[in-house]
């Protein structure tokens, strides 16, 4: 893009004006520096209040998706790129799911994680050529990522993404911005001027985290991978994880822990039959029929087990 073009873009960006309050950070102390960004946090919460109906649209685009073999692809570039491959990263340990059901593309591939890879950002082509490797289609969703809303590879994926039919959704921190013209769903949390001007990591990345955060647990949620608020599919893939599903299994069935321990053993670590096992005093195989039953849905298959303890009494 043409400079004087660029400048005058950037110019029409809330997130790139000048913070009134923060003139003067250059002078102030550890502790005046940091409660300013403190303050300036507050508004975060609140501009992703306003645009909680379109995060549960997002949502529910999401789960349909999930639920017919679709994947959620996260698109973004730096920051915005960063925090996509992170919110991805945690869902299969978190909820249990295969790498390959939410995916995060960050321009210039997995070296722009730890190195920035800046030019990779002006590419839509690129962007373009990330999805076709992946072999977008129309069950997928994409949600791309950009704090500015005007990032050619985040806009290069969300028009491929609505070429191919797979839905588009945008997260972003500016109003009237082209990713939000193109998107079917605008998910846009403005929160204005940040304390170091123009540094989006701060206020529009902590936006952009706690919608990623809303998008992946609520949608994880309404698949039926938590029991109660207890997260019921994750992987014990290490020590810390092991005792945690141990715990789980305890809360959740007020069982010992020796009990749990050996439910959890019988079940190869899977919490879900375990936990219906101790709550029903049933076998693993009922266990198992139970679950697939109700599409992996602990709480209906706990409530289908009564149904039948009570026709059998």
């Amino acid at each position: 893009m043409h400079q004087h073009a660029l400048l005058n873009e950037l110019a029409g960006l809330s997130s790139e004006n000048r913070s009134p309050d923060s003139i003067h950070v250059d002078e102030a102390d550890s502790l005046s520096i940091i409660t300013l960004m403190n303050q300036h946090d507050q508004s975060v919460a609140t501009a992703v209040a306003n645009v909680l109906p379109a995060i549960a649209q997002a949502v529910d685009c999401i789960t349909d998706s999930l639920l017919n073999n679709g994947r959620l692809i996260y698109v973004g570039a730096g920051s915005s790129g960063r925090l996509g491959v992170l919110d991805a990263s945690e869902c299969p340990p978190t909820f249990g799911i295969s790498a390959d059901q939410v995916i995060g593309l960050i321009a210039g591939g997995p070296d722009a994680m730890f190195q920035a890879q800046e030019g990779a950002e002006d590419s839509p082509q690129l962007a373009l050529q990330d999805l076709s490797n992946l072999q977008l289609n129309d069950r997928d969703v994409v949600v791309g990522i950009a704090a500015s809303g005007r990032t050619p590879y985040t806009i290069g994926a969300l028009e491929y993404a609505k070429q191919i039919g797979a839905v588009a959704i945008a997260v972003c921190c500016n109003a009237h911005s082209p990713m939000s013209d193109i998107a079917d769903i605008a998910i846009t949390a403005v929160v204005g001027a940040e304390v170091l001007t123009g540094s989006t990591r701060l206020k529009s990345g902590t936006a952009q985290k706690m919608i990623l955060n809303m998008l992946t647990t609520a949608s994880m949620i309404r698949l039926g991978k938590c029991y109660e608020n207890l997260m019921v599919d994750l992987k014990a893939s290490n020590d810390k994880l092991k005792a945690r599903a141990t715990r789980i299994l305890m809360q959740s069935s007020q069982c010992s822990q020796d009990q749990a321990i050996k439910l959890l053993q019988a079940t190869n670590g899977a919490l879900k039959p375990a936990i219906l096992m101790a709550i029903s005093h049933i076998d693993r195989d009922a266990a198992s029929a139970y679950l697939e039953q109700s599409k992996g849905h602990l709480r209906r298959a706990i409530q289908l087990s009564q149904v039948q303890t009570q026709i059998s009494e």
